[in-house]
């Protein structure tokens, strides 16, 4: 079977490409540059990553070759996420980047190429019916961020470290000699790197600072611009040492107005909801019930955060989320991921949420 695996430059495509190629598979390296900046602190650390690809495939012993996805990710993910800050959101751009470049653009890119399956080294599994389950790793488990996939993208793929724990696949890394066994993994968003937010945004939007008050209505201070706060928010705001001495945390925008709101302590009631609307829903396959009904899913509200009990009800796109506990800091522009067990049955864009 020829296999092209998305090469990132990390540790965990690099054990998923040795593995097929054990295997017995035909297999391909396929590095994506997906973001192009010219920029004194090398953000994305592409050339790096390519240089590691290089030299992983070197060693396994496959063909490799680099595409350029730039355009179609300024397109399709990157104003999207401009768009969202502008509307006062807090978008999630990895999982956009997932349904439109990774399993997209690149898969229709590598079946060009002849292959039969794609591979990348996600934390996830899937079964015969293309069905998509969390990760044999709970720590790593990326199910998340492939909510907004369908069974024809994922049966067409194959997740070969997706069963293993991360500490298994190190121990491979270093049994196949690979140069990036001891690689850190990436954090954070790869268009922004390792760089201050506020920094990089600000060369895309202008930014419109205000007047930052509490929940009572008093002015604390000044905003620097709605777009660099989300809620749940603490560090940054630079209004400490007021009040009872507690941290003061954001709990709203008022938009109209270009006004932050905050209060202080962590369990403020502000910061807690106890249902959500969400857009743009969908399902992985067939939806878990018919509109209209209502029925007992789990959800996940931001990565890696544990399961969540909730009533589902769902028509036309959109769902209402009950929460069985209410929840902390539950953010307009985020994924809510939908999941039955470890089976991710899909999920939405958190569009607001009451108290």
């Amino acid at each position: 079977m020829r296999i092209v695996v998305g090469m990132s430059g990390g540790v965990d495509s690099a054990v998923s490409a040795a593995l097929l190629k054990q295997q017995g598979h035909e297999v391909i390296g396929l590095f994506m540059n997906n973001w192009e900046e010219n920029s004194e602190d090398g953000v994305c650390t592409s050339e790096s990553d390519w240089a590691d690809v290089r030299a992983t495939c070197d060693v396994i012993g496959i063909p490799y070759y680099s595409v350029n996805f730039s355009k179609e990710y300024y397109e399709r993910v990157f104003r999207h996420f401009l768009d969202e800050y502008v509307k006062g959101r807090t978008p999630n751009p990895d999982v956009l980047c997932n349904r439109e470049i990774k399993f997209k653009s690149f898969l229709d890119f590598a079946m060009q190429l002849g292959a039969d399956r794609i591979a990348t080294g996600h934390f996830v599994r899937t079964d015969e019916d293309a069905r998509l389950y969390k990760g044999a790793d709970p720590s790593k488990d990326q199910s998340y961020f492939l909510y907004m996939l369908k069974r024809d993208q994922l049966r067409r793929s194959v997740f070969p470290v997706g069963g293993m724990l991360k500490t298994e696949v190190r121990e491979l890394a270093l049994r196949f000699g690979l140069p990036v066994s001891r690689k850190k993994d990436s954090t954070g968003i790869c268009f922004i790197g390792e760089r201050n937010f506020r920094g990089f945004l600000s060369q895309y939007l202008p930014a419109r600072p205000g007047l930052m008050r509490s929940a009572e209505g008093e002015v604390l201070g000044e905003h620097q611009g709605l777009m660099y706060y989300t809620l749940g928010q603490r560090k940054g705001l630079g209004i400490g040492g007021r009040g009872d001495g507690r941290s003061y945390f954001v709990v709203g925008k008022d938009l109209d107005r270009n006004e932050l709101i905050v209060a202080q302590g962590e369990d403020h009631p502000l910061l807690y909801s106890k249902e959500a609307l969400l857009e743009e829903l969908t399902w992985i396959g067939e939806a878990p019930c018919e509109e209209g009904e209502e029925i007992t899913v789990s959800a996940k509200f931001r990565y890696r955060q544990p399961d969540q009990q909730v009533r589902l009800s769902w028509k036309e796109g959109s769902a209402r989320l009950l929460f069985a506990q209410p929840q902390r800091a539950v953010t307009p522009g985020q994924s809510a991921v939908l999941y039955r067990g470890d089976e991710c049955l899909g999920g939405g864009i958190v569009s607001a949420f009451s108290r």
